[in-house]
């Protein structure tokens, strides 16, 4: 393997890696509010939302430059 496929799909597994950091974030944090489940799912569509846009950034970039 080449060095740039290797950094390819480490880039990968970080992106990933950060998602599901960011997803476990909102969850403790509706957790430990007591937010309920409107409050749950409020939290996750707003700040969830900047997780999305960061994502769908990166698939965009990506589909680009193919």
């Amino acid at each position: 393997m080449r060095l740039a496929e290797i950094e390819a799909i480490a880039l990968n597994v970080g992106i990933i890696a950060l998602a599901c950091f960011v997803t476990f974030i909102i969850y403790d944090l509706a957790k430990k509010s007591n937010a309920g489940k409107f409050g749950t799912i409020i939290l996750f569509s707003v700040l969830g939302l900047g997780l999305g846009a960061f994502l769908i950034k990166t698939i965009i970039v990506a589909l680009m430059e193919q």
